[in-house]
C-alpha cells in the first residue's frame, strides 16, 4: 500500500475493526501543522507529511523556489493540504511570510515539521578541517539556524502547546565516514533542540530531533559514495535493513499526537536498531 492510498484509506470513515493507526487518527485530528522539505515523494518530509494526513492532521506544505514547486504541489495537493506555500530560508522575508499567512489562516499551530539541510558540494565531499567559512556558515544557516527562526515565529502561534521537530543523523553523535561537515553542523542541530525544550518548556511546547538511519533521498545523494554508507548500514543494523519514510512518519505521528507528553528535548532514533551496534 502506498503513502497515497494509506492516506485515503484514513480520511473515510474509521474502520469498523479497531486498529492502531485508527486511534492515533482519533488524536490528531483538529491538529495543524507545518511540515517544511518536501521536495519529492521519496522525501522524509513526505513520509511525515503523508502520515500526519493521514492520522487526521491538517497540513500546511512548503515549496523551495518555482523549480521545485512543480514537485510538491501535486504530492501537497494528494495529501489535501490547506496552505501550499513558498519558502527558502535563504530568502529575506519568505520565512516570516509564510508564517504571517498560517496566522491568517489559522490563527495558531499545533506543530513544525523541520526536514531541511543543506551544505555545499565541495565542503561536504571534503575534511572537516578543510571546509570553507562560507561553506559552514551556510550550512549552519540552512541545517540549523533556521530552526531557531521558525521555532521563534511557531512559539506565539502555540497558545496551546505545541510540538517542534527537526531531522537529524547518527553522524551527530559518532564520526560516519563521508558525512563530514554535517556531523558538527548536526550535533549542533541537537543541541538545539535540548535549549529550546528547556526555553519553551513552560509553554507546554516539546521539542525533538528525530535521527532517521540512511534514506535514499535527493538529499543524502549529495553525500559521497552514499551508497557504501548504505550498504554498511544494511550490514550492521540488528535487522540487517534501512527504514522508510513511513516508518518516520509514524513516530513522527507518536510525537506530535499526545501519547509522547511526557517526552521532550530528545533525540528519537528511527533506524532499525543501527545507533546501539557500537
Amino acid at each position: 500500500m502506498t503513502l497515497v492510498d494509506e492516506t485515503r484509506r484514513a480520511v473515510d470513515p474509521l474502520p469498523k475493526v479497531w486498529d492502531p493507526e485508527s486511534r492515533i487518527g482519533d488524536m490528531l485530528r483538529g491538529k495543524r501543522g507545518l511540515v517544511v522539505g518536501v521536495a519529492n515523494e521519496h522525501s522524509i518530509a513526505f513520509g511525515c507529511a503523508s502520515k500526519l494526513r493521514a492520522f487526521g492532521a491538517e497540513l500546511a506544505i512548503t515549496y523551495a523556489n518555482e523549480k521545485s514547486e512543480k514537485y510538491v504541489r501535486p504530492l501537497a495537493e494528494q495529501i489535501q493540504a490547506s496552505l501550499i506555500m513558498p519558502l527558502n530560508v535563504e530568502h529575506p522575508g519568505e520565512l516570516e511570510a509564510a508564517f504571517s499567512q498560517i496566522r491568517a489562516e489559522w490563527g495558531a499551530l499545533d506543530f513544525l515539521i523541520h526536514s531541511i539541510a543543506f551544505a555545499p558540494r565541495a565542503d561536504l565531499h571534503g575534511r572537516v578541517v578543510d571546509c570553507s567559512l562560507a561553506g559552514f556558515q551556510q550550512a549552519m544557516h540552512i541545517s540549523c539556524y533556521s530552526f531557531i527562526e521558525m521555532a521563534r515565529l511557531a512559539e506565539p502561534l502555540m497558545t496551546q502547546g505545541g510540538a517542534i521537530l527537526t531531522m537529524s543523523y547518527h553522524g551527530a553523535d559518532k564520526v560516519v565516514n563521508h558525512y563530514n561537515v554535517m556531523g558538527p553542523v548536526k550535533a549542533a542541530l541537537q543541541a538545539t533542540v535540548r535549549y529550546l525544550s528547556a526555553e519553551l518548556g513552560d509553554k507546554g511546547i516539546r521539542v525533538y530531533a528525530v535521527s532517521p538511519g540512511p534514506l535514499k533521498t535527493r538529499a543524502a545523494s549529495g553525500i559521497a559514495q552514499f551508497d557504501e554508507l548504505v550498504d554498511a548500514a544494511v550490514a550492521r543494523s540488528p535487522e540487517h535493513r534501512l527504514v522508510d519514510i513511513a516508518e518516520v512518519g509514524r513516530v513522527v505521528a507518536f510525537l506530535v499526537g499526545g501519547g509522547a507528553s511526557g517526552m521532550t528535548g530528545d533525540t528519537i532514533y528511527v533506524d532499525a536498531g543501527l545507533h546501539n551496534m557500537g
